[in-house]
């Protein structure tokens, strides 16, 4: 039984590299993707995809997923998650699969219904708040988020946070930095 569940899971995990070949990570994706995935005897270990906000199940149901862990671990649509239902009905998840990532840098901004988004390369990316918290950024900010290669997503993971203060003292502090270079190069 043991052999069979692995050959199951390399089966899955087979389809599930060449369904991630490439394109836009839709929702329809994702579903497609978990389906592939298993859930174990007794409904203790589901394997499932992150969707920016929680990980939906090869049953196609929706488990959430702690903010502070998608934060800290710096989940990203399409990544394959590992959950186990504790004895006691605690969830923990484990990231299993990662997929190849990018990071690019925008603006955060906060939109009418008083979400907050990165736009960057031209897109508005939705983020966690509880990432934002902890780097306590403010609209106007510098984000370097992280994304999946290749892939279009909703969601980006927060890598970093460059207060609008700070980017325009550090360009101050390089070009001082820059000035004074040339005079010691000029005074040899």
């Amino acid at each position: 039984m043991i052999e069979s569940a692995e050959k199951n899971i390399q089966s899955a995990r087979q389809l599930l590299r060449e369904m991630m070949g490439g394109g836009v990570v839709s929702n329809a994706d994702i579903m497609k993707k978990a389906q592939v995935l298993s859930v174990s005897e007794g409904g203790k270990i589901i394997e499932g995809v992150f969707d920016g906000q929680n990980m939906i199940g090869p049953d196609s149901k929706q488990y959430p997923v702690p903010s502070n862990y998608a934060s800290k671990s710096k989940l990203v649509e399409g990544d394959v998650l590992k959950l186990t239902i504790a004895e006691d009905g605690s969830f923990i998840y484990k990231q299993i699969g990662p997929v190849e990532r990018r990071k690019v840098l925008g603006n955060l901004v906060q939109d009418e219904k008083g979400e907050y988004k990165v736009v960057a390369e031209g897109k508005p990316f939705k983020v966690l708040l509880a990432s934002l918290t902890y780097f306590k950024a403010e609209p106007g900010d510098q984000v370097t988020i992280v994304l999946p290669k290749d892939k279009d997503a909703n969601w980006g993971a927060v890598e970093n946070v460059i207060k609008a203060g700070e980017a325009a003292a550090n360009m101050a502090s390089v070009s001082r930095n820059d000035s004074s270079d040339e005079t010691e190069l000029e005074e040899l």
